[in-house]
């Protein structure tokens, strides 16, 4: 969706001078959701995701700045359009921005290109290193302003992610006053946003209404920024969410008008990923309304979604909510795979409190359970979520030990209870998984072990090749051709 853009005047400037300017246009239009005008503001420099900027001639500094720029305008459109290893031309592109500022030693620069580098790593499910990247980078940023703003968000962003929300609520608080002075009304819806996701979550774990209340205040607050910074992508995550404190309060239809005035925003600017997020949010409140065909088939889709744009966090939250609407309409064997998928996809991105999660509503959803799933299903659970804050959880998994009170329980390893997990006890798997394996070995041997001709051979995506030796046939990883990375261009000072 085009929001706004105009074409930029250059005329009268140097080549250095204009290619800020492009840079400085871009940021602002991305901040905006226009990412289509931002693409144009590049222009001539940058032709488009996966194509690398002009920079030739510029001023070191300046051609850091473009480098930057496009890194961070490829990771956002790449996640946006789901575009098959976006994520890693962005932190390509990024750490080579990076080489240049360390080259004019900008040491801040250096920090705000880590704080990118470390979105793109959550894009991907990767939480452990966006949080390692985004401390370390906010060592560095220590004057108070838009970009050590920015890095705080990012990193309350991992911790939400991570089910770490008094970490995320105690970040914000600490930093109230910074985001308070800031001129950038963007940056301050996005605050205010992320404070209510965080109330709306502690709400929903401590039973605390008036966590409620106050994260609708702030949903407000954030949609009066949006609405300054003419922002309608935001927009409609604010209406989402709002959906869903007005499903929390069971007041259902009118969740579903906002999830789906949400939802229809999300298709005007094409963004899948956010489609995919809104699906599963429809899904939940169609789940408490006892609709569960419907609420199934909303949350199928996506986990399709989000399976193919490579989130890979959020598509086992999507599968765990799918595996519900499966359990409650008596589908236990499906309900179960689907779990056991969760748990699955959540461990290879080191997701463990939603690995938590999806083996505590496995013990709540299906029973009867076998003893030896039972019994690793709340040993790990236990594990995952052992520092996951929150009255709630401590409850369910009280509730989930009772189930196992009743007969005498052998003590299992980490390593043993997640192998049963992960192991799906059927033939007719072992066969297809077994198929599949024989099929990719032999397209990777056809096409010398290029992923990308062997996933065209199989008529897959990229990433879902990639997803499939990495999850299912690891031994593969052996067979495909090294992967290289693309060195940083020599510059002269």
């Amino acid at each position: 969706m085009k929001i706004a853009s105009q074409k930029l005047d250059t005329s009268n400037l140097t080549a250095n001078d204009a290619a800020l300017l492009r840079c400085k246009t871009a940021l602002e239009l991305k901040d905006k959701g226009d990412y289509e005008g931002a693409q144009t503001a590049m222009l001539p420099l940058w032709q488009g995701v996966a194509e690398h900027p002009e920079i030739q001639g510029l001023h070191v500094s300046v051609a850091a700045e473009v480098l930057l720029c496009v890194g961070i305008l490829t990771g956002w459109i790449g996640s946006k359009n789901q575009i098959q290893g976006a994520q890693e031309t962005a932190k390509n592109l990024i750490t080579e921005s990076i080489t240049y500022f360390e080259s004019v030693g900008d040491l801040m620069k250096i920090a705000a290109a880590r704080t990118e580098i470390a979105y793109c790593y959550w894009r991907n499910g990767e939480l452990n290193e966006a949080r390692t990247m985004l401390r370390e980078a906010l060592s560095k940023l220590t004057t108070e302003g838009n970009t050590r703003a920015r890095a705080l968000l990012k990193l309350t962003t991992v911790e939400c992610s991570a089910g770490q929300y008094h970490k995320a609520l105690k970040i914000l608080t600490d930093n109230a006053t910074l985001f308070k002075r800031l001129p950038n009304n963007a940056t301050k819806g996005v605050y205010h946003s992320e404070m209510a996701i965080i109330l709306r979550n502690l709400a929903k774990s401590e039973k605390r209404d008036e966590y409620l209340r106050r994260a609708i205040v702030e949903f407000e607050k954030a949609d009066h920024e949006f609405k300054r910074a003419r922002n309608v992508v935001f927009r409609a995550d604010v209406k989402n969410n709002i959906g869903l404190i007005l499903f929390n309060l069971s007041r259902f239809n009118e969740a579903h008008k906002y999830i789906s005035e949400a939802r229809r925003l999300s298709v005007t600017f094409k963004d899948k990923a956010r489609t995919a997020q809104f699906d599963e949010s429809a899904a939940q409140v169609l789940i408490a309304q006892g609709k569960l065909k419907e609420a199934e088939a909303t949350a199928r889709k996506a986990v399709s979604a989000r399976e193919k744009s490579g989130h890979y966090c959020m598509m086992a939250e999507a599968l765990i909510t799918q595996g519900i609407a499966l359990a409650r309409s008596r589908r236990k064997d499906r309900a179960q795979l689907i779990f056991q998928r969760a748990i699955e996809v959540a461990c290879r991105v080191n997701a463990f409190s939603t690995a938590g999660l999806a083996a505590l509503t496995l013990i709540e959803e299906i029973d009867p359970l076998s003893p030896a799933t039972l019994n690793a299903a709340y040993r790990q659970a236990r594990e995952w979520l052992a520092n996951t804050q929150g009255q709630e959880i401590r409850i369910r998994l009280g509730d989930a030990a009772g189930k196992l009170a009743a007969g005498v329980q052998v003590e299992l390893s980490s390593e043993e209870a997640t192998e049963i997990l992960l192991t799906r006890p059927c033939a007719l798997q072992d066969k297809v998984l077994k198929y599949e394996k024989a099929l990719i070995k032999q397209a990777l041997a056809q096409s010398n072990g290029r992923i990308t001709h062997a996933a065209s051979l199989l008529s897959m995506k990229y990433q879902a090749l990639i997803y499939a030796i990495e999850a299912r046939h690891p031994d593969l990883l052996k067979e495909r051709s090294p992967v290289h990375r693309r060195r940083a261009k020599r510059f002269k000072k």
